[in-house]
């Protein structure tokens, strides 16, 4: 079988498929990507593009993502032309639809069937737009929200098939491209991040060697930012701090923007909210470790007893779902799609995310008394086994996803 790959930063959601194609025998796998660095899977062939130029300077706000869509779009088509030239012509293409890449392989290869990622429909009302109490909304936003989903609606009539990784995140692409949707998530290796009573940390940058069993609360992010809840957990420390003399803090992301208007230059989230608690934090006790190795982060979680992930209405992030795999007690936000995996005193705690107030007493309650949350660390792990477990039940759903676009085929030309 001959399968291309498609998404600008190797492998993003397509490691374990990738991964597993890559591995059998008889298959032919190509990633094309701008990730342009000694990542690797075995079996998968690594092709890197480049957009020619970058987005016009001056480019109208509402267009620099559409212009930066087309110029990638059009040499990832390039690239598919040389390998049609070349002889290589798939029986099935993958391609995440966030940065234009795949919107016009179909005229490169209108015969094969083109299965698209989507993660996020923009909307004025019902996800994170509008969603911090007073933030203000003007008329620009509207205009502005729809012309941002032009590459999710090229891609959308582009593609032949789709996958979103949750419930509410396909819920709320319109109701005519429904039938191409199907909700299938990448997985979690349930057996590698698993729960593991004789983890141990040393924690970077200080002589701290913690165990599980320590009084540790984590908090997890690709960057610091509102979007995930940031300055409403650093405002609950001083409070947890004051309660729990003994609680080592660890924190988890950098300092980039990922989600949402950046912070103003010359500074970063994390230190605007160090500038305002000042002396209310324990900084001998709250520990930012930036971005750590992938088993480094799995320990952590192994010897988390209280782990807080926050998010506005948006994509769900790995972490949430790691944690849960780890047997963490996950104390998340009471927005979705969180809701749509933790239920409120059954397999994690769900508390307000722009209350402070809220967070720090769930999270003293599970610091203060470990024993009366093992049942739920016991369900978030049966939950992350049973629904997102990768070996037996994600990788299949995505495999078969894949044969059942090969047997249909094409849905667009």
């Amino acid at each position: 079988m001959k399968i291309l790959f498609v998404h600008q930063n190797f492998p993003g959601q397509y490691l374990h498929l990738a991964r597993y194609l890559g591995a059998q025998p008889g298959n032919e796998v190509i990633f094309l990507t701008q990730r342009n660095d000694e990542s690797a899977l075995p079996g998968v062939r690594k092709l890197v593009y480049k957009p020619e130029r970058p987005v016009t300077e001056g480019v109208h706000h509402y267009l620099r993502e559409t212009e930066a869509g087309v110029l990638n779009a059009q040499n990832v088509a390039r690239v598919a032309l040389e390998l049609k030239q070349a002889g290589f012509v798939p029986d099935v293409i993958l391609g995440h639809n966030g940065w234009g890449e795949i919107w016009y392989l179909k005229e490169v290869f209108p015969d094969v069937p083109l299965i698209g990622y989507f993660e996020f429909f923009y909307k004025l009302h019902g996800a994170d737009v509008g969603f911090e109490p007073g933030a203000p909304l003007i008329f620009d936003t509207g205009p502005r929200l729809r012309t941002k989903n032009i590459g999710n609606l090229l891609a959308l009539n582009a593609v032949d098939y789709g996958q979103c990784p949750t419930q509410w995140q396909s819920s709320l692409y319109p109701k005519e491209y429904q039938y191409k949707l199907q909700v299938v998530h990448e997985g979690v290796n349930t057996t590698l991040v698993a729960p593991n009573p004789k983890a141990r940390l040393k924690v970077p940058g200080t002589s701290l060697d913690l165990a599980a069993g320590d009084e540790v609360l984590t908090y997890v992010a690709r960057n610091l930012e509102p979007y995930r809840g940031f300055p409403s957990f650093m405002r609950s420390l001083p409070e947890i701090l004051k309660q729990r003399p003994n609680v080592q803090v660890l924190i988890v992301g950098g300092d980039e923007t990922s989600y949402g208007p950046p912070a103003p230059s010359g500074t970063t989230f994390r230190q605007q909210m160090l500038d305002e608690l000042g002396s209310s934090l324990d900084l001998t006790r709250v520990h930012f470790l930036g971005k750590i190795p992938y088993p480094q982060f799995i320990c952590m979680l192994q010897i988390s007893r209280a782990h807080v992930y926050l998010t506005y209405p948006f994509v769900l992030s790995w972490s949430m779902l790691e944690a849960m795999s780890a047997g963490c007690l996950v104390i998340g936000s009471r927005t979705a799609p969180v809701e749509e995996v933790i239920r409120d005193g059954e397999n994690g705690v769900l508390v307000d995310i722009f209350s402070p107030q809220d967070i720090a007493a769930r999270v003293v309650d599970a610091l203060a008394d470990p024993q009366n949350f093992l049942s739920h660390r016991n369900n978030a792990r049966r939950t992350a086994v049973e629904r997102y477990d990768l070996a037996t039940i994600c990788l299949p759903e995505q495999l078969a996803l894949l044969e059942k676009a090969i047997h249909e085929g094409v849905r667009v030309r």
